[in-house]
């Protein structure tokens, strides 16, 4: 891909990736209408991969657990991710990109002082491969689902604090808030409350916060490009 600045003709590039939540985002109803609403249809492109109950290390090549130890096969879905990342963007102009994350229960599981580090080092690997270091962040923060699922909850809270904390960190970070999301319907028909996943409903509002809060980041940024 080649960079123009934000003025110039090109396209906005979003990149979606995660678990469960974003894995069952349906862009063409609840992400690309508002984008292309406010840029133009030719000028956004948009490449989503995501993978239900999937830890951070499948993204971060670097992540390490309390031990030392560095596992093998760390950021395989990461590489899956810039795989299709790289065949969309070939030969394409790209203005502004933008990295939108929806992930983190299943670090839940793991101690929650690795998740910061984890997800920094995720965004910095995202510069760096792409070789660009104006890059907007948008993170959903996991839900309040352990409100009533107490197993992991020192752990859960752990990650929805830093994920407010990264999103807080710099002009170009943001997060969207997702804890009434998690009831109504599900795809089958069910009625949930306070679930791990997001709603019908639930999801549709996911998709629009997470364009709302990108097309923020990008008009605001866009005199820094």
């Amino acid at each position: 891909m080649n960079f123009v600045r934000a003025e110039e003709a090109g396209v906005n590039l979003f990149i979606l990736s995660g678990q469960s939540n974003m894995a069952r985002l349906a862009l063409k109803d609840e992400f690309i209408p508002a984008v292309e609403k406010e840029f133009g249809q030719k000028a956004v492109l948009v490449v989503k991969d995501a993978m239900p109950g999937q830890q951070i290390k499948r993204w971060y090549k670097l992540w390490t657990p309390a031990n030392g130890q560095t596992p093998a096969g760390n950021g395989d879905l990461y590489d899956r991710l810039m795989i299709k990342v790289n065949a969309a963007t070939k030969g394409v102009t790209v203005k502004t990109v933008t990295f939108i994350w929806m992930q983190g229960e299943s670090d839940s599981q793991n101690d929650g002082v690795l998740y910061e580090p984890s997800l920094l080092g995720l965004f910095d690997q995202i510069k760096s491969d792409l070789h660009c270091t104006d890059i907007n962040f948008v993170i959903g923060r996991i839900s309040d689902y352990t409100e009533r699922n107490k197993a992991f909850a020192l752990n859960w809270e752990m990650i929805r604090k830093t994920q407010v904390k990264v999103g807080e960190s710099g002009l170009r970070f943001a997060w969207v808030d997702t804890d009434d999301l998690n009831e109504g319907v599900d795809d089958k028909g069910k009625e949930v409350k306070n679930d791990l996943h997001c709603s019908v409903e639930g999801r549709k509002i996911m998709g629009q916060r997470f364009s709302a809060k990108a097309i923020e980041l990008i008009k605001n940024n866009a005199s820094g490009k």
